[in-house]
């Protein structure tokens, strides 16, 4: 039944107000059974239970015939009896149950026939009257068998026999079966078959089938009883085998069927006959169709449709294929049907026409109808009939057309419309639908009512559902007009119907796929014109129960222990049962069997033992279970143990599935005799990036589960490697993928900054967010800014794609406060934090005034300025630079100017020292100011000063022009004069002597002194610095020996003669006879003693110079200190013996000179090796460039 709320009036055609009644009618309105509901609500009677139309009784058993109805306020009832009143009341064997119509006849006084009859029920009130079907009251029979005298039956081997039950009629109809005298079914098969009339077919009869108990049964069910027809008895015969006189003397007292022995011959029917027949059927019940067939061979039996195949779901064979049963027969199951029966000889076929005809039957019932007032409906009574049914209306159980005429009501057929209903006009229905088969009766109420809505569905139920199964949330609810029924979650937008949500009719929301994050409050609201009643329920998706790690076969030694792990995942708010079985039975009831909380232990293991063993883990919404075979062997040795990588992890799971998070649980590998020490998950965002994985966290590896905290707008997919001593394992499969929704940002960019580049702009600049920022789709920026300290608004653009925006024609270095917020499809990230910025900053306008300097000395001056003004300083002050070069020196006066020198002082200092000035020199300098931009205009250069200070060293000092009685000392004037030289002093003294430091005053343009009269053999140490009126400056040294001067001059006169290069020539060849005898004496294993190596002379005047005393001698050779002729001898006048014979060490280079095993001299021919000179307080400077001179004589 449909109805429809109208807000306005129509005043189109007829055919028009069809047309919209069809197309804009809703669902009707079901009137609730809630007692608490129905108290108060008017409602029409409603049929709710009677009696099948054709009601066959037990006579031995009361009548007792049913009619229950509901209403408001509650019907009364009265019945017919074959179309008239039936005064129940005035038949005191009649009695009427309380609160309802259902009538108990007593019929033990009585014959039951008494009251077979048509009986009909009416249910009234004030509201309408209801009326149930026509009950055919109708008493059940089983008649006895008429008397009959069965002789008996005598036929030929190979014919083929049918023996006839006829039972006598019953009602209802009897079950029929054949039996022997010791009540045992005959056995029946393709030859020998009972038919549905109950006749025994035999399609060829044999010798074994003689015997004279053939009886045929009627069971009647409804008295339970059992009638026999009197026993038939069948003789076989063999005529051949016969002879006459025994033939004859047999065959006086029976019937006899056939005069010789029937040979095989091809099928023919018994039943039915000929080559057709007919049979008709109802639509809706059960059509049996049977071919017996006589033959020998005994025929089979085989069945086809013309035109088509047989219906699957609803045809099967009985009676070894003789009978086709077809069920629930419908329109397309008429037709031509052949029955097909062959043997080897041939085959016969027999077609049977299946006529369906129908008796009536609902396309569409009507249903009842509440209607608000001013409401329009439509009662339509859909029926379908071959032959067509006849449809009549009536109203409160009297034919419509009797009834008082309606305005509101029209009839169209099978329609009844109704329009502009008013209070008060209730009414029942009734639709009567005939044809020559049978009737339809349905009663329908137009119940007129204004109630505001109610919401039946009890408040804050739970309900609780697996993840990604199905949920149904109820709201049933009540109204007139029909309640329009919205849907909330957690008190938010309203849900529409689409792809996670289905809004049925009656109100009820289907979650087709329900996942964590649908978990929570839901609150439906019925809505009418005269109110809305809400209400709330709850739903809570659970984790779905999981077997992380399943047993695992298991092959074990015997004896030996076996171990079956089931881990498992559930719902922590679900109350789990694990379960073992083994080969889907209980465990043995065996202590070797130990069940723990997830796993399987079988001690001492044996061949018994071996099976398949299944683990079940139950909660009260699921389950899941795995299995694993356990194989027990033989003992043998144990195999090497091998470590690999783990396995990677498989069957990865999301479950928990929120808004902003997920749970991974997976199944480890196989660990490979190393176990796992962590699991990395990794994430792949194919929105964003596409085939690259990233880590996102790492969890020890004794666990299988992670909880993951997502970010929204994201197409997750996870994957998860093993981690153990070995090594890192593959990659599992990934996950499915875990698409969260957008939501607006969560934050905005970082490193907001605004810096101005120009003078009259500011670049406000920050880091773009990534794809796993956004939160969704449609990211941008909303940049404001507005100078800081003023009433001005803040200014706003929204860019995107970019990661800064130049706001143009502003004021010179100013401050602004400037915030960046993300943005998206989905709303606005959180309030941007406010950033300090400036506009672009210009050079400074203006030079340093007031700048002094303040000289301290003749190498540091101090200077000191008055700081710029900040208006003119157009950016952040940085500091001051000072600049100041030498222009010249005051003393020469072809100086240059120097490069100029910078020195920076950061902030707002305003003074600063000038170290490292030249002194006796003339400086200039200037100050200006910088920012970031750069340096501003420099202030007017100043001049200044240094006063002279102390000169620098004499550029050299040497001594030339040496011999016995005097020498030259000369020496350069300081290259740095720092001031005018007024002179300079020069200072000696021997070496290693007390004697005074003798100082010679010189003036400032000599550059050399003689000295004369020094000491002979004596070594001095002279000591020179220049003077200026500031003082002395530093002082250069130098030294000499006066004895070795004059003698290496005499040393080299000698050598430049030829006498002297001879001789050294015979030494030289001396030397190597000796070293070619010593070579073959060793060869020769002769031992020579060698001479102590000499003591080294004491005399210093025959000893080298080392090149660092400063003194002339500097050949090193031994030869070189001998006396030559025309040489002077030693101070001491003695020169020792020794002293002329040759050492082999000597020659070497220290005392250990050595002999290879040839004979060859290890040492290099060199001069003996000198002697330190103990000089302790000789000085360390380098020599003079006379010494260094005649060191190369």
């Amino acid at each position: 039944m449909s109805t429809m709320n109208w807000k306005r009036r129509f005043t189109l055609c007829e055919c028009a107000v069809m047309v919209l009644l069809l197309g804009h009618m809703t669902s009707a309105l079901e009137v609730p059974l809630d007692s608490k509901v129905l108290e108060g609500l008017p409602q029409p009677p409603t049929i709710t239970h009677q009696s099948p139309k054709d009601y066959i009784i037990d006579p031995r058993e009361n009548i007792v015939i049913h009619c229950e109805a509901k209403g408001n306020p509650h019907p009364s009832f009265s019945w017919t009896r074959n179309g008239t009143h039936f005064d129940v009341e005035k038949d005191h064997k009649v009695i009427t149950r309380s609160n309802s119509g259902t009538l108990v006849i007593d019929i033990s006084e009585e014959k039951a026939e008494a009251y077979e009859g048509v009986y009909q029920c009416m249910a009234r009130n004030e509201h309408g009257t209801a009326v149930s079907n026509n009950i055919v009251i109708r008493q059940s029979k089983s008649p006895l068998w008429s008397k009959e005298r069965n002789e008996p039956i005598t036929v030929q081997v190979g014919v083929s026999l049918i023996l006839h039950c006829r039972p006598p009629a019953g009602l209802p109809p009897p079950i029929i079966f054949w039996m022997d005298n010791n009540f045992q079914r005959l056995p029946q098969n393709s030859r020998v078959s009972q038919a549905l009339n109950g006749d025994l077919y035999f399609s060829n009869v044999l010798a074994e089938d003689t015997r004279n108990d053939y009886i045929c049964y009627a069971r009647f069910p409804h008295t339970q009883t059992i009638q026999q027809k009197q026993p038939i008895t069948v003789n076989v015969l063999n005529v051949d085998a016969m002879n006459e006189t025994v033939l004859a003397a047999y065959l006086n007292d029976t019937d006899f069927l056939g005069d010789r022995p029937a040979g095989e011959r091809k099928p023919s029917f018994m039943y039915p006959s000929g080559d057709s027949s007919t049979v008709s059927v109802l639509r809706g019940e059960t059509l049996e169709l049977e071919c017996f067939a006589d033959g020998l061979p005994t025929p089979e039996i085989s069945w086809t449709k013309a035109n088509g195949d047989l219906p699957n779901d609803r045809f099967s064979f009985h009676n070894f294929q003789k009978t086709l049963k077809i069920t629930e027969v419908m329109e397309a199951d008429g037709g031509d049907y052949h029955c097909l029966a062959r043997n080897r000889l041939g085959n016969a076929q027999h077609i049977i026409t299946v006529v369906v005809k129908a008796a009536p039957f609902w396309i569409s019932a009507p249903r009842n109808l509440v209607l608000a007032p001013k409401e329009m409906g439509m009662l339509i009574c859909h029926v379908g009939g071959n032959p067509k049914p006849t449809i009549t209306w009536l109203v409160n159980g009297v034919p419509i057309e009797n009834s008082h005429k309606d305005p509101s009501r029209k009839i169209e057929d099978n329609t009844i419309i109704l329009s502009d209903v008013q209070t008060g006009s209730s009414a029942v229905y009734q639709c009567n639908a005939s044809n020559e088969f049978g009737y339809l009766l349905a009663n329908a109420f137009v119940n007129v009512l204004a109630e505001p809505p109610r919401v039946l569905t009890p408040p804050n139920y739970v309900y609780q559902v697996i993840s990604n199964r199905q949920a149904m949330l109820d709201c049933a609810s009540f109204g007139s007009p029909i309640p329009k029924i919205t849907w909330f979650k957690d008190g938010q937008t309203a849900i529409v119907n689409g792809d996670s949500y289905i809004l049925h009719e009656n109100g009820t929301l289907q979650i087709n796929v329900a996942q964590p994050l649908n978990s929570g409050k839901y609150t439906c609201v019925a809505t009418n014109s005269l109110g809305n009643r809400e209400n709330h329920v709850y739903l809570e998706v659970k984790e779905p129960t999981r077997i992380l790690k399943q047993p695992e076969y298991k092959k074990v030694q015997r004896s030996s222990k076996a171990v079956f792990e089931c881990k498992v995942k559930h719902d922590p708010t679900l109350i789990p049962t694990m379960t073992w079985l083994k080969d889907n039975g209980e465990l043995p009831d065996d202590e070797r069997f130990v069940v723990d909380s997830d796993s399987l232990t079988i001690n001492d293991v044996t061949q018994e033992d071996e099976g398949t063993y299944t683990c079940i883990m139950n909660t009260t919404l699921d389950q899941d279970s795995a299995s694993a075979t356990l194989t027990v062997v033989e003992a043998t040795a144990a195999p090497p143990i091998i470590y690999e990588r783990p396995d990677p992890p498989r069957d990865l799971e999301l479950t928990d599935q929120k808004e902003r998070s997920v749970q991974l649980t997976w199944t480890p590998g196989d660990e490979h005799n190393s176990p796992v020490q962590s699991f990395l998950i990794q994430y792949e965002d194919s929105l964003h990036e596409q085939d690259v994985w990233n880590n996102m966290t790492e969890v020890p590896g004794t666990s299988t589960t992670a909880h993951l905290d997502l970010s929204p707008y994201v197409y997750y997919s996870f994957r998860v490697l093993a981690l153990n001593d070995v090594g890192l394992s593959e990659a599992s499969i990934p996950s499915n993928q875990y698409r969260t929704n957008p939501a607006s940002p969560d934050e905005n960019p970082s490193d907001v900054e605004g810096t101005g580049t120009e003078p009259d702009n500011m670049v406000i600049s920050w880091n773009e967010m990534t794809g796993l920022q956004s939160n969704g789709p449609g990211l941008q920026y909303k940049v404001s800014w507005r100078q800081k300290d003023t009433d001005e608004d803040w200014m706003s653009i929204i860019v995107a794609n970019v990661s800064e925006y130049v706001v143009t024609g502003t004021p010179t270095f100013v401050p602004y406060e400037v915030t960046v917020q993300a943005i998206n499809d989905y709303g606005s990230g959180p309030k941007p934090e406010v950033v300090l910025g400036y506009s672009g900053e210009d050079r400074p306008t203006m030079a340093p005034e007031s700048v002094k300097v303040l000289v301290q000395n003749s190498t540091v001056a101090e200077v000191h300025w008055e700081p710029i003004p900040p208006s003119t300083v157009k950016g952040k002050m940085l500091g001051y630079k000072v600049s100041y070069w030498k222009e010249k020196s005051l003393q020469k006066e072809d100086s240059k100017p120097e490069k100029p020198q910078e020195l920076t002082f950061s902030g707002n200092e305003t003074e600063g020292r000038l170290p490292d000035l030249q002194p006796y020199s003339q400086y200039s300098i200037n100050v200006r100011a910088f920012n970031g931009k750069g340096d501003g205009p420099p202030s007017t250069n100043q001049k200044f000063e240094t006063p002279e200070g102390v000169p620098g060293p004499p550029t050299f000092l040497r001594i030339t022009n040496p011999n016995l009685e005097s020498f030259t000392v000369e020496w350069g004037p300081p290259v740095d004069d720092n001031g005018r030289i007024t002179g300079y002093i020069l200072k000696y003294q021997p070496i290693n002597n007390t004697e005074e430091l003798k100082e010679m005053t010189l003036l400032a343009n000599e550059t050399s002194v003689i000295l004369e009269n020094l000491k002979y053999s004596t070594r001095y140490k002279f000591y020179l610095n220049a003077m200026t009126i500031k003082g002395s400056g530093p002082i250069v040294t130098t030294a000499i020996t006066i004895m070795d001067e004059a003698m290496t001059s005499r040393q080299v006169d000698i050598a430049t003669q030829g006498w002297f290069i001879g001789l050294m020539c015979a030494i030289a060849l001396l030397i190597l006879v000796l070293l070619i005898v010593c070579f073959i004496k060793r060869n020769k294993g002769g031992k020579y003693p060698v001479k102590e190596k000499e003591e080294a002379h004491q005399d210093p005047e025959i000893q080298p110079m080392k090149e660092d005393d400063g003194t002339f001698g500097e050949y090193s050779d031994t030869e070189d200190h001998k006396p030559l002729k025309g040489s002077r001898t030693p101070s001491n006048g003695t020169v020792k013996k020794d002293d002329s014979d040759d050492s082999l060490v000597d020659y070497g280079e220290g005392g250990d000179g050595q002999f290879n095993e040839d004979g060859s001299f290890i040492g290099q021919y060199s001069g003996k090796k000198e002697k330190d000179t103990a000089e302790g307080n000789e000085s360390s400077e380098a020599p003079s460039p006379v010494n260094a001179m005649n060191s190369f004589v």
